[in-house]
């Protein structure tokens, strides 16, 4: 197996090189162009000394390898401020992210597997089943892909937010190693604070990451207020009830002392009710939490319903007067399947691939 190189973090490649013969100050330089530059061609840089770009050109393409991600297409949204890439990985198989503007910001949003084993029902992901865990540098590969399309424009990427296919704290040591190199002063340089996870509720995770004392936000995907109610929608449920993942997170907010984003999708006639809320409210009491509402994104493999507005704004209203900071979530690029919840690895034979 070829080792590819955007999965090391700093100290790795420096290793990998000085094992080699060549000098530390040369991981310095080839750290700067994938991570800082996220240049795209290593062997076409100029400025490189001779004794790495001689290291380059013997191993490049044999026995190392970059993660430069070919795009399949890429699809705007009418809103103007979004726009989907479905990305082509060295295997062939294809996974999107998002960029999303706001006033002020950008926003990319990543994928951490192929396909995703959660099986959430009103997912797209979830409906497509589970093929691959990302690598590091596949995962890294996707920051950088966002931040060359910003820079082009004059823009720089701000946040993340691990919310594309696939359930990050699946994929643990991956997602973490990934982020490492993402949050690298030398490299990226995008703050964990300015990160988040989103987890379907994978309970040794969210433990991992309280015991680790993980810098990086954790946005959880609550959905249902009774054990029987949430495994109708989240099948991971069965493995990790309600019950115990509401103690999970407890645990992580006293550990950890950081407040936790809880998401709720509202489905017409599912969870949208004011007993719902009120039993939300109840779940959360003395955690840490902030309540973000997101109105149903309707894919193909779920027949429920995005909530009337009339029955967000209640529930929205009761949340906020437990004492709980609630906010109903500006939607995105709903018209070209790339909000929350319908990311699914399918081209768009419409478009032309660039």
């Amino acid at each position: 197996m070829p080792t590819h190189l955007h999965d090391l973090t700093f100290d790795e490649l420096r290793a990998l090189l000085t094992a080699d013969g060549l000098k530390p100050a040369h991981a310095a330089t080839l750290w700067n162009s994938l991570h800082f530059k996220a240049d795209t061609d290593q062997l076409g840089r100029t400025d490189f000394l001779p004794p790495l770009r001689k290291w380059l050109e013997a191993h490049l393409g044999s026995d190392c390898q970059t993660d430069v991600l070919p795009i399949a297409t890429q699809t705007p949204s009418s809103d103007g401020l979004t726009r989907k890439y479905l990305l082509k990985l060295h295997d062939s198989q294809e996974i999107e992210t998002v960029i999303m503007g706001y006033t002020g910001r950008h926003t990319a949003c990543i994928s951490t597997q192929a396909g995703c084993a959660m099986g959430c029902v009103f997912c797209a992901t979830g409906q497509m089943g589970f093929v691959r865990h990302l690598r590091p540098g596949e995962i890294v590969a996707q920051v950088h892909h966002a931040r060359r399309v910003l820079r082009e424009h004059g823009e720089r990427l701000r946040n993340l937010v691990l919310m594309g296919m696939g359930e990050p704290l699946h994929n643990y040591d991956n997602v973490m190693k990934a982020l490492g190199i993402i949050s690298d002063t030398r490299g990226a340089n995008i703050g964990p604070s300015k990160i988040s996870i989103s987890t379907v509720g994978v309970v040794p995770g969210i433990l991992r990451m309280a015991e680790e004392n993980s810098p990086y936000n954790l946005a959880v995907s609550l959905h249902g207020s009774t054990e029987a109610e949430r495994a109708a929608l989240i099948p991971a449920n069965q493995r990790w009830p309600l019950s115990d993942l509401i103690s999970a997170c407890r645990t992580y907010s006293e550990k950890t002392d950081r407040k936790i984003f809880f998401a709720w999708t509202l489905i017409a006639g599912v969870n949208d009710t004011p007993d719902h809320a009120h039993r939300v409210a109840t779940l959360l009491a003395g955690i840490q939490a902030h309540v973000n509402l997101i109105p149903l994104n309707e894919t193909a493999g779920y027949e429920g319903r995005e909530s009337a507005e009339t029955a967000g704004d209640v529930f929205h209203r009761i949340i906020q007067d437990a004492g709980i900071p609630c906010t109903i979530r500006q939607r995105r690029g709903i018209d070209v399947a790339a909000g929350c919840g319908q990311l699914k690895a399918v081209r768009n034979r419409d478009k032309k691939a660039v």
